[in-house]
């Protein structure tokens, strides 16, 4: 007889396996206690929960305790349940039921079908949660959501939509970090060919097989308007591999299983494997290529304008690729079409896609702006250097008695102009005027000052002032231009003839003078003040300049800087000086050219704070010998004592060939000279490479030559001057003028 258990005794427990009896007695309390268990011990209980139920089958409490098979027998369902009260079966299937209330309700389970986690305690795991729906069918058949709505294994990317997002966003991440990579490499270049080359390099092979740059010929400038027709020069070409690499061996492998036509079989051209394509091309008006390239954005060559476009721009004999294998930039600058680029793929490769258009675009862009502002500072750096070219001396000039020799450095590459300047004028007697000065500033508004004060050092000198009163007048000039304009300057005038130097400085470093036996001093010269200070009166020294010697003039670039004082560089520039000297031999001076190479040698890397000119002197002299001097009366008879004096010059000298053609010019210019002098007039004569002679008067008006009439009787004297010497002038003195000529010696080449 079967025995079955009271409502006071209980249920009897349970095998851990979940086992029941034929009749299913015992399953509700084993369901029931698992759940009480599942809800005290917290969020971490629901690992242990799949080990009681059944295998392949999910615990369903809300059902389990409503059903009438899981009431205990031996009544009636509604005296079961009044016992259930006084039993721990009913406490433990209420305590159970109540949990299940207080759960939130899954929106698919009312349904009857539990496929999501939706009701998952925190830390649990989806995959754990739901291995299985209650139909057995899988969780995430056909209705996995990738918003995060429903299904956890699309917010966990088990899915194939949420494989194939994964697999969109990662390529779009790729563009973004492709085209930041590139246009910072693209924005690396300064000239044009750096910009041109950084968009080469960042797009092969990384986005294009190859690549074709177009640019405008002439590139505009600013607002510069362009004057006839619009003409594209192919200005460079870049591939990823030789034809034998693409084709293997042979080039009809090149075309696609498609028979697409690839660029690959278009022949290589340089010595860099160059693409062959159109040098030139004219845009005409009305056009393919001038619609594309006026509508701005990049297409692909299989769109309706660029299928005419690309044979225009790469001519008519080169294939294009069919397809999305080709895009057509445009590169558009601040205002206009500069040019266009051409992106092309193989067979062997993915086809562009619509996002690449997007990418060329911003390519074509950042190297357009590139480009534009490449052709801007080019034009500035031209400005500057032809700024700078003017404001110094071309070529300088070579004085009787004097070599000289010079350099210019600016500060720095991005600043080619600055204040430094020299020059070297002649003046009348042979003599050389030798300038250097220094505006504070190297800048384009240092420059400007530098060009004015250089122009009216050159009118001082040639009105043959002192040199302190060259610098009172600087000082004058600068102080007219601005109240901060302030430079230093060194004014020194070299006399050949009496190998005597007067030098005057206004705050600039004093010269050194290297001997010819090597041995270099620095010149005591008083340093006055800078120009444009005012009110300051300057000095002239008069020294010694010596046969074979050499003057070093130079700005404060060379001796100072941010590692070494002025004084401390000085010394160091005597020091070179003497070391050179010495190196080269003590019985003759160093080459002039050779000097100033090895005196700017003895810069260091932290020593190019500033712009440095350098201005070199070698002093030849001219032997007293060499020269014949006379006074002349204003007299009438002075012009045939001048040419007795000259025929006894040119015999002494051995220079009898050249009497008549002397005597004659010498008789008209002095004659000249007489007629217009109340002082004595002046005659010299020097021989150095040429026959020179200078005739002085106090008559500040200068000759000029005209065009005599039949009638007249003089006005020729000029006329016969300028036919029969080698070169003429005239130069007006303080005291007067002189007008001076020279005549080529016998068998010297005549320049003119």
């Amino acid at each position: 007889m079967t025995e079955y258990p009271t409502s006071q005794e209980g249920p009897q427990p349970v095998a851990s396996g979940g086992g029941t009896d034929d009749a299913g007695h015992g399953k509700a309390a084993v369901a029931a206690t698992e759940a009480v268990r599942t809800h005290a011990q917290g969020p971490g209980a629901e690992r242990g929960a799949p080990a009681t139920a059944s295998a392949g089958e999910l615990p369903r409490p809300r059902t389990a305790a409503a059903s009438p098979a899981d009431i205990p027998a031996g009544g009636e369902p509604g005296q079961g349940g009044a016992r259930a009260r006084d039993g721990e079966a009913a406490r433990n299937a209420a305590a159970a039921a109540s949990a299940q209330d207080r759960a939130p309700e899954s929106p698919r389970a009312r349904g009857g079908e539990d496929r999501t986690t939706h009701g998952a305690r925190p830390g649990s795991r989806p995959d754990a949660l739901a291995p299985t729906g209650v139909d057995g069918a899988a969780p995430g058949d056909g209705d996995v959501q990738v918003d995060g709505v429903g299904g956890g294994a699309g917010r966990h990317g088990g899915g194939p939509i949420a494989g194939a997002e994964t697999g969109t966003a990662r390529r779009e991440g790729d563009r973004l970090r492709f085209v930041g990579a590139a246009t910072r490499r693209i924005a690396r270049g300064i000239d044009l060919d750096e910009i041109v080359l950084g968009l080469c390099r960042a797009t092969v092979p990384t986005f294009s097989d190859a690549i074709l740059v177009y640019l405008r010929d002439p590139l505009p400038v600013g607002d510069e308007r362009p004057v006839g027709p619009v003409v594209l020069r192919l200005r460079r070409t870049d591939r990823l591999r030789p034809l034998d690499d693409l084709t293997g061996g042979d080039p009809a492998g090149a075309a696609g299983a498609a028979g697409e036509l690839d660029f690959s079989q278009m022949t290589l051209v340089g010595p860099q494997g160059d693409l062959p394509a159109a040098e030139l091309c004219e845009i005409r008006p009305g056009g393919a290529l001038a619609e594309v390239l006026r509508g701005v954005r990049p297409v692909f060559g299989s769109a309706a304008g660029a299928k005419d476009a690309l044979p225009e721009l790469l001519g008519a004999d080169h294939p294009v690729p069919r397809g999305q294998r080709a895009i057509l930039a445009p590169l558009r600058g601040r205002r206009r079409v500069i040019g266009a680029a051409v992106f092309l793929r193989t067979p062997d490769r993915p086809a562009f896609e619509t996002n690449d258009l997007l990418v060329a675009a911003q390519l074509a862009t950042h190297t357009a702006l590139g480009i534009d502002k490449a052709v801007l500072y080019g034009r500035e750096a031209y400005i500057a250097d032809e700024l700078q070219r003017t404001m110094l001396p071309d070529s300088l000039p070579q004085p009787t008695g004097v070599r000289l020799a010079s350099r210019y450095l600016p500060a720095a590459e991005t600043a080619r102009v600055g204040g430094d300047w020299y020059d070297a004028i002649p003046l009348p007697g042979s003599r050389v005027a030798l300038v250097v000065g220094d505006v504070m500033g190297h800048s384009m508004t240092s420059a400007a000052i530098m060009g004015q004060l250089r122009t009216t050092a050159q009118t001082l000198a040639q009105l043959d002032l002192p040199p302190a009163e060259v610098l009172h007048h600087l000082d004058e000039q600068a102080q007219r231009l601005g109240s901060d304009r302030m430079a230093t300057c060194l004014y020194a005038v070299y006399d050949p003839v009496s190998h005597r130097i007067t030098i005057a400085n206004a705050g600039h470093p004093p010269p050194v003078l290297l001997h010819l036996g090597g041995r270099a001093e620095v010149l005591r010269v008083p340093p006055g003040a800078p120009i444009g200070v005012g009110g300051v009166d300057f000095e002239a020294v008069e020294l010694d300049a010596p046969a074979g010697a050499t003057l070093l003039l130079y700005t404060d670039g060379l001796v100072e800087s941010r590692l070494r004082d002025v004084w401390t560089g000085i010394e160091q520039l005597r020091e070179r000086l003497a070391t050179t000297a010495q190196l080269t031999g003590l019985d003759h001076p160093p080459p002039l050219e050779a000097l100033c190479d090895d005196v700017l040698d003895m810069l260091g890397p932290g020593d190019r704070d500033d712009d440095i000119a350098l201005l070199a002197a070698r002093f030849d002299g001219i032997a007293p010998s060499d020269v014949a001097y006379w006074f002349l009366d204003p007299e009438e008879t002075a012009p045939g004592r001048a040419r007795r004096f000259a025929r006894r010059a040119l015999t002494r000298w051995g220079l009898e060939e050249l009497s008549d053609s002397l005597e004659l010019l010498v008789s008209e210019v002095v004659t000249n000279a007489v007629r217009y002098a109340e002082r004595p007039v002046t005659l010299r004569l020097l021989r150095t490479d040429v026959l020179r002679c200078e005739v002085g008067d106090d008559s500040p008006q200068l000759p000029r030559q005209r065009r005599a009439r039949d009638t007249d009787e003089g006005g020729r004297g000029l006329f016969l001057v300028n036919r029969m010497a080698r070169r003429w002038g005239a130069t007006r003195l303080s005291s007067g003028k002189v007008v001076w000529f020279e005549l080529s010696l016998p068998g010297a080449h005549d320049p003119r």
